[in-house]
């Protein structure tokens, strides 16, 4: 998967999620290591194992998963020639213990669980090192019944000991009145006398040491130095057998080596699964069905990482077509609902369960492509739309068949007219590719591209009109309005300036304006304004099919003239003139509505386009000779009737004669 799509739908804060439901080290390392898998059979074997674990942790005791305290360390440590330690065999000891609690309960549930239950069936119990360690090891140290030596030493030491402890206390009892304090000291692992310095010659031994005050010394008396010294010896053989019994234990241990890092890895994946059940729980994850034919059926599926109540989403793709554009108000949801679609696949992929209802269907993809964001890059000094263009070129360096697409504001950041024929193009070879394609926008003419076009779709986000709050719900099937100009009003832009927004709207910009009257700074190109158009509710435009988009449209004829711009006029019937955004010419068969649209024909189809997309064109007459007559075909809605109008292309001014016929 790529990585970049992954950082984009923020898949590393759900593994961030993940993590803090592991207990393990090697469980979070495996949620630190997840990615998306490819392979559909592996895929459904891993939701399916996280159901059931789910299930377990849902309707069942806890699940008795074994801690690995200190077992990384001793996993390490292996086979290097170290000798483990009295804690280390204490660690070892519980984690076998655990183990075999877990075998015994993962027995019991095979029933309910075949899939997690399964892993514990290659667990080993190790009765012969555990029970080994039981023998050596109680209570954190080395037991007297580790050894028969170890046995003996030690009741020497006892015996010496208890003469040692005698001896002193008669020495403490004659000297009680020269002693600073009547407690026994130590000083490097000897037992002395704290004396009073000015009495230190009644006592005879070795000074050790002297208080920092220097008014005691520390003597061990002479009467004790032989038993301290047959001590010190028998300590150094009591700690040499006490190696030989870990070093046994430790050989033991490494003879199990490989049922030992079973087991230790096995618990790593119980701690995995059950860290995606408890998430799943947490966040109510749901099992789904699955297919690789790029079919997605989402049932009130919730954003996992949103942490506020959500509007369910409804989404569907893959059968009847396999692309969709999304349109509506900004801060209408469509950004969320690519992001939804995208982050619910990559966690399905991953074996974590996610928030739909039972029954959704999620497709398993080879590949994904993620454009969302501004696009803008300090580093790069890139642009909107080259970002935009860079991440698109990515896409179609894998886009196939197994690839989901998700673009965010088509056509954004460029020339609106040049954009959206490049966002056509796009789509088209997307689109042949066979690629699952989400793409959001605000311009009308891919809206319309996607109306007309086989295999295209649309769907927008709802929005309440009266109180102008979005609805955040998707409506596959229509296409939405971006409703500029009533959340600009809401906002507080002046009415004047909305009202007059929707004139120039409407009727395009002036060629000039009034005498005297300063021309305004830089603004929106003209394209752009006419983008604004879009957002108009009132507006409405009649799709332009997909041939008339194709890179693969007829040329101009190379001696064909240029468009010629006029000042502000009403078309008129039988006018040819040039669409830009399509780069076509056609012939007005109906004039200006109040909205400003005029009817134009192009290759024998109808189209409504609004008059500030057109331009008056005018032909050399070796491509037109005056006598050429041009046929409209068209029908009136009173009796639906087929009309002939007959006419000369004509210039501005000059009447038509028009004739009937049945």
């Amino acid at each position: 998967m790529n990585e970049k799509a992954l950082q984009r739908l923020e898949y590393g804060k759900i593994k961030e999620a993940l993590e803090e439901y592991a207990v393990s080290y090697l469980g979070k390392r495996q949620i630190a290591e997840l990615l998306p898998l490819t392979k559909m059979s592996i895929v459904r074997a891993k939701l399916d194992e996280t159901a059931e674990a789910k299930s377990l942790l849902q309707y069942g005791a806890s699940v008795p998963i074994p801690s690995l305290e200190g077992m990384e360390n001793i996993l390490e440590l292996l086979g290097t020639g170290y000798v483990f330690s009295e804690k280390d065999f204490m660690h070892m000891h519980q984690f076998l213990t655990s183990c075999a609690q877990l075998m015994r309960y993962m027995a019991a549930k095979s029933g309910a669980a075949p899939h997690v239950s399964s892993y514990a069936a290659s667990m080993y119990t190790l009765d012969a090192l555990k029970s080994e360690i039981e023998r050596c090891i109680r209570h954190g140290q080395v037991a007297d019944s580790a050894s028969k030596e170890l046995m003996k030493v030690r009741k020497r030491l006892a015996v010496f000991e208890e003469r040692l402890k005698s001896k002193l206390d008669s020495l403490m009892s004659r000297h009680r009145s020269i002693l600073q304090e009547h407690v026994l000291s130590m000083r490097n692992g000897r037992y002395v006398l704290p004396v009073k310095k000015e009495h230190r010659k009644l006592v005879k031994g070795t000074v050790l040491d002297e208080s920092a005050s220097g008014q005691t010394v520390y003597i061990e008396p002479a009467e004790v130095m032989t038993i301290q010294f047959e001590l010190t010896g028998l300590k150094a053989e009591e700690a040499r057998e006490e190696l030989k019994v870990l070093s046994e234990l430790t050989a033991l241990a490494e003879s199990s080596e490989q049922q030992l890092l079973t087991n230790i890895e096995t618990v790593g994946t119980y701690d995995f699964i059950f860290a995606k059940a408890k998430y799943a729980l947490a966040i109510g994850g749901s099992n789904v069905e699955l297919n690789d034919q790029g079919i997605i059926d989402l049932r009130e599926a919730k954003h996992p990482l949103l942490n506020r109540p959500m509007v369910p989403l409804n989404f569907v793709i893959g059968r009847r077509y396999k692309s969709l554009i999304i349109t509506g108000p900004n801060t209408g949801g469509k950004t969320l609902t690519l992001k939804t679609v995208g982050l619910l696949t990559v966690m399905a992929q991953s074996g974590v369960l996610v928030p739909v209802r039972e029954g959704s269907l999620l497709s398993v993809f080879n590949h994904l492509a993620v454009d969302i964001g501004d696009g803008q890059s300090i580093e790069h000094a890139l642009s909107t739309f080259s970002a935009h263009i860079r991440n698109v070129n990515e896409m179609l360096q894998f886009a196939d068949l197994s690839t989901l697409i998700l673009i965010d504001e088509m056509a954004s950041g460029t020339d609106p007219g040049e954009g959206v024929g490049l966002s056509v193009a796009i789509l088209e070879e997307l689109h042949r590719r066979g690629s699952t394609v989400v793409a959001t926008t605000h311009f009308t003419e891919i809206k319309n591209f996607a109306d007309v076009t086989p295999g295209f779709e649309n769907a927008r986000m709802e929005f309440d009109t009266d109180t102008l709050q979005p609805l955040y719900r998707l409506r596959i099937g229509e296409a939405g309005q971006s409703y500029a100009f009533l959340i600009a009003l809401k906002l507080g832009l002046p009415a004047g300036l909305i009202e007059r927004s929707r004139e120039i709207t409407a009727r395009g910009l002036p060629d000039s304006l009034p005498q005297g009257t300063q021309a305004p700074g830089p603004g929106p190109e003209p394209d752009k304004a006419s983008a604004a158009d879009t957002d108009d509710p009132q507006e409405e435009t009649t799709p332009v099919p997909a041939p008339l988009l194709s890179s693969e449209k007829e040329k101009e004829p190379e001696d064909a003239g240029e468009p010629l711009s006029v000042g502000p006029r009403s078309f008129q019937l039988g006018d040819c003139v040039y669409i830009a955004y399509l780069g076509r010419t056609g012939i007005v068969f109906e004039t200006e509505d109040a909205r400003g649209n005029v009817g134009v024909m192009i290759q024998n189809q109808k189209f409504k386009i609004n008059q500030k997309r057109l331009k008056l064109h005018i032909e050399s007459k070796e491509l037109y000779p005056d006598n050429y007559d041009l046929d409209i075909v068209f029908e009136t809605k009173e009796n639906r009737k087929k009309r002939k109008l007959m006419g000369r292309k004509h210039a501005p001014g000059v009447t038509i004669e028009m004739k009937s016929e049945e």
